[in-house]
């Protein structure tokens, strides 16, 4: 007479693997375990028996192809959906502020507007020498804080945030996506999304706007408290089209205010670095079309020009009297007419944006966090705090 142990730990997942081991059966008793006892059997009863086990093999194998068909053709896990491309027409806008230097800027309707380019004065993408030799030193001043904004070299933190609408939340994830893969960065430095959807220009206004509330949660979230909060990278606008220069003036007074909030609620705060929008691929009306979007760079070039110049409402610097607003200065400028090179050789494709031509796509927010990732990684002003290297004159920490 046979015994036979069933091994349940040996059963494949799909229970076609069945494993039975002839033990003695005083193994079976010592062991612990049931034993099938094998009774003897006539033919027929053999017969009966084969036919059985032949019926049950059948049963399972049809079960197995059902399991193997379904793991096939089921879907895979979490796939996102296909992303919609704009498939917007293009039309020449006008040369990008970069390129068109003291040339004077004609709107796409033909019209001259008495306005040149340049990021900043006379036409220039730099900064006069005292202003960029300011940045520089106040990039210097840039150290590790802990929570009550005192310097903290060992365990303290430079917060970065960004201030914007949904354009800036989206461009602003993948750039620190790129950032914390990035082995030159300052280990001390936290960057903090703090742009919203929906959030434009006239959201934060208001120092009571819930836009600031949602910033400082965000904050609170990353372990930052507000007085560690040294850098800002701002990117707003106002949406629709709009006559020129008035629209762009409004901006510029919406950019203002919100520089100066920035300073009452971050004091700390001592960098903010703007960009303006993309190009979008609708023009004169909808959500944020062309021209206004070329035109809401010329708002952050009259913002930073105005502090240049020494308008006291934008002062940064406690020997000139009240600091009213942080260090002003473009980071990467954004935008490029579309399919037109710009002399930098950077272009602005439909399917840099997603189906309503404005927001940026998987692309373009890759291109945008690339040229963000470039200047903060080469400029000047940036270095000091962004990367891992310090001021001589400063102690050099890492995490413990």
């Amino acid at each position: 007479m046979d015994y036979f142990l069933t091994n349940r730990e040996n059963f494949g997942r799909n229970g076609l693997k069945i494993c039975r081991k002839q033990l003695n059966p005083r193994q079976v008793a010592k062991a612990g375990h049931p034993v099938y006892k094998e009774p003897n059997m006539t033919s027929k009863g053999q017969f009966h028996a084969v036919i059985l086990w032949i019926a049950v093999g059948v049963l399972l194998l049809v079960q197995a192809g059902q399991a193997s068909a379904v793991k096939i053709t089921a879907p895979p896990l979490n796939r996102l959906p296909q992303e919609r491309l704009c498939t917007g027409s293009f039309l020449p806008v006008s040369l990008p502020l970069t390129d068109l230097g003291n040339h004077e800027y004609i709107r796409m309707d033909g019209n001259s507007t008495g306005f040149t380019g340049g990021l900043y004065p006379n036409g220039e993408n730099q900064p006069p020498a005292a202003h960029w030799l300011a940045g520089r030193l106040i990039a210097q001043q840039i150290v590790p804080l802990d929570s009550n904004g005192s310097p903290d070299f060992r365990n303290g933190k430079i917060g970065m945030i960004s201030v914007g609408m949904s354009n800036t939340a989206m461009e602003f994830s993948t750039f620190r996506s790129l950032v914390m893969t990035d082995s030159r960065l300052n280990p001390h430095l936290v960057l903090v999304n703090g742009a919203q959807a929906g959030q434009t220009a006239e959201y934060w206004l208001s120092l009571d706007s819930p836009t600031w509330e949602v910033v400082n949660q965000r904050l609170e979230s990353a372990g930052l408290s507000p007085q560690q909060v040294q850098v800002v990278w701002l990117k707003l606008t106002r949406t629709g089209g709009g006559n020129f220069p008035q629209k762009a003036q409004t901006l510029q007074a919406d950019l203002t205010t919100i520089v100066q909030n920035l300073k009452v609620k971050y004091p700390q705060v001592k960098m903010v670095f703007l960009s303006s929008r993309t190009r979008s691929y609708t023009y004169w009306n909808g959500l944020s079309p062309e021209p206004a979007a070329f035109e809401s760079g010329f708002a952050v070039k009259w913002l930073i020009e105005e502090q240049i110049s020494g308008t006291p409402d934008l002062n940064y610097d406690p020997q000139r009297g009240a600091v009213r607003a942080p260090y002003l200065m473009w980071a990467a400028y954004l935008w490029a007419d579309g399919i037109n090179p710009r002399e930098d050789g950077f272009i602005w494709l439909p399917e840099d944006l997603v189906s309503d031509c404005t927001h940026p796509s998987d692309a373009g927010r890759l291109k945008v966090a690339r040229l963000l990732l470039q200047f903060f990684t080469s400029d000047p002003a940036a270095t000091p705090w962004f990367l891992t290297s310090y001021p001589l004159f400063l102690p050099l920490v890492t995490h413990p």
